[in-house]
């Protein structure tokens, strides 16, 4: 007789089996076993302290089903892009609702049923929306929403969330239209529940810093009710998510009532929010109706999150490689190093004062790459960006061993609750996200045009690789190869569509394929 484990894993592997009967083709370039392993090295570096779903044993058939595959020059981009997708897996759970996506492993007595915890919602949605299999995003959504006799979980709206963009920058790369508009009334109830209890008379949205997962804040309280750059960057992108979905269904009348009200946020972000004293977006008190904060702060940067702000908002920008704002030795920290009380409120009790959360690193740098795709910009290039994907990089290690944890102290990369059980895998950021739609630059999009554009300075790699991506139901296949010597596919910069060529550059730069 099988194990309800057992059955399990079965369940898992028909529907690995099921996806991968759906695509045409699998790796053109890549060979998966030729990074198994990275996995190896993962099961055996320490102990199994929770087992959901699928177990340490089962990890690599598991990835190997579901992840796309990269490979580079630089061995410590390899290692830490795998040991994330080998990290995501231990969160996925299985309930009797279906599956769903943890924060922590160990359980927290302030997260909802099966140890839900509502504030990384939009980071596992952006991360687990590159998996072959999607059902786990699915279900995980369905039960949030769904999952309380049909009704949003109790705790959903504990934090602030940008899940609706999340879920329609999720069907730009799965295609699932059905999927997107059936969520549309639960997510149109839920940006209503959000206005009825956090929108001022100004139209700006309050919230505590802790209700956004940011505690102890410079700019704010656990208690302080102000109008931060996060909800209302998060409400806007929501608007502006609900309004496409409507499109998507032909209700233009509820495109148009959503797109009003990402406008008129747009207009009251743009006019109250920033500082043109600081040149940066800041915190407002009182929810809107006070004096700005006072302090720059990683949130400043949400903004670029949901392709907010114009150009006369670049010179924010300059504080990311500024040693006396927000650049560190081991990465950017959450407020500037100027500020006086910067790291004043002490240690180790989840402080937001300045030390590098992955949580904001992961949003400041997909705003980073939003703003280098869109126009052009004086102020960032591909080695800053490329640089700080490094200084990422090279944090996500503790004792030598790969490792992801809550926050980590800005120059010594020491990781503040490292010896805590809690820390372990913390699953509050994206960082495969970052490598795929940022460093190498597959922009996803809603129409049939595969955009691409590697923010990887031209001669930093000879050769790099991503391969196995399931986008719009097809297999592509990235690569760079300088002189074509390392694949031997040819030269230059190709994108492989189900194995066939569908476009190429001599060089490193943006590629448009119809």
């Amino acid at each position: 007789m099988r194990t309800k484990n057992q059955i399990y894993l079965l369940l898992i592997f028909l529907i690995g089996m099921s996806a991968c009967s759906r695509r045409s083709a699998g790796p053109a370039v890549l060979k998966a076993e030729n990074y198994r392993h990275h996995v190896e090295h993962f099961n055996r570096m320490e102990d199994e302290n929770k087992v959901n779903a699928i177990p340490n044993a089962q990890s690599w058939d598991w990835m190997k089903a579901n992840i796309p595959l990269f490979d580079c020059p630089q061995d410590n981009f390899q290692e830490i892009y795998y040991y994330r997708w080998w990290t995501f897996r231990k969160h996925i759970h299985q309930t009797p609702q279906g599956f769903i996506i943890t924060e922590f492993l160990v359980d927290r007595n302030y997260a909802d049923k099966y140890n839900m915890i509502s504030c990384a919602l939009g980071h596992h949605i952006y991360e687990g929306r590159w998996l072959h299999n999607q059902q786990y995003l699915d279900d995980y959504v369905h039960v949030w929403f769904r999952g309380n006799e049909g009704s949003r979980m109790k705790k959903l709206l504990t934090f602030s969330s940008w899940t609706a963009d999340a879920l329609y920058n999720r069907y730009k790369v799965n295609r699932d239209k059905a999927f997107v508009l059936d969520m549309l009334p639960d997510l149109q109830s839920e940006y209503q529940a959000w206005e009825k209890d956090r929108r001022t008379q100004s139209g700006l949205f309050w919230q505590t810093d802790v209700k956004d997962g940011m505690e102890e804040s410079l700019s704010g309280g656990r208690r302080e009710q102000n109008a931060r750059p996060t909800i209302n960057s998060y409400m806007y992108g929501n608007a502006k998510a609900i309004a496409q979905i409507a499109h998507l269904k032909g209700d233009s009348t509820a495109k148009a009532f959503h797109q009003s009200k990402a406008d008129t946020l747009k207009k009251l972000i743009t006019e109250k929010l920033w500082n043109p004293g600081s040149g940066f977006f800041e915190t407002v008190k009182k929810g809107g109706s006070g004096d700005f904060a006072g302090v720059r702060e990683a949130i400043g940067y949400i903004p670029w999150y949901f392709n907010l702000p114009s150009e006369k908002h670049d010179d924010a920008w300059r504080q990311v490689i500024d040693p006396k704002g927000f650049r560190a030795p081991f990465g950017l920290t959450t407020a500037e190093r100027r500020h006086p009380d910067f790291r004043t409120h002490g240690c180790c009790k989840c402080e937001w004062d300045g030390a590098v959360w992955p949580f904001a690193t992961s949003q400041t740098l997909t705003g980073m790459a939003n703003r280098m795709n869109v126009g052009d910009g004086k102020t960032l290039t591909d080695t800053t960006y490329f640089r700080l994907m490094e200084l990422y990089v090279e944090s996500q290690y503790y004792r030598g061993k790969p490792y992801i944890g809550e926050y980590l102290d800005e120059t010594t990369g020491y990781w503040l609750k490292g010896d805590q059980e809690r820390s372990r895998y913390y699953n509050h950021s994206t960082f495969n996200d970052l490598i795929i739609s940022g460093l190498i630059g597959l922009r996803p999009r809603e129409d049939d045009t595969i955009e691409v554009n590697p923010l990887i300075p031209q001669e930093k790699w000879d050769w790099f690789c991503l391969d196995n991506v399931l986008y719009h139901g097809n297999i592509l296949t990235i690569m760079w190869d300088k002189d074509g010597s390392h694949y031997k596919k040819g030269k230059g910069l190709q994108v492989l569509v189900n194995g066939k060529k569908a476009g190429s550059s001599e060089k490193i730069e943006r590629l448009l394929i119809k």
